[in-house]
């Protein structure tokens, strides 16, 4: 994990000093970022989308389980009475 030096320090090597810049180039500069930011956000509720739907799958397949599994006569039955799967 980096320190907030560091990650200051990183952020100013991106970004050239204001003074030395002008303003159209400054603009240009946080358009772009702007752009790959947008894009980053596009992509991660992409990721999350997918995980939300994966767990809400599997979310009713546990539910179907449990069901399934209170509603086996076998599972009822002590273990050493229950015949086997293959019999």
């Amino acid at each position: 994990m980096r320190s907030a030096k560091e990650g200051s320090a990183r952020y100013n090597e991106r970004m050239p000093d204001p003074a030395n810049t002008s303003i159209e180039e400054r603009l240009e500069q946080l358009e772009t970022r702007y752009a790959f930011q947008e894009e980053t956000l596009r992509q991660l509720d992409e990721v999350i989308q997918k995980q939300a739907d994966l767990i809400d799958a599997l979310q009713l397949d546990l539910a179907r389980m449990r069901t399934e599994l209170a509603h086996d006569p076998e599972s009822e039955a002590p273990p050493e009475e229950q015949v086997p799967p293959h019999y």
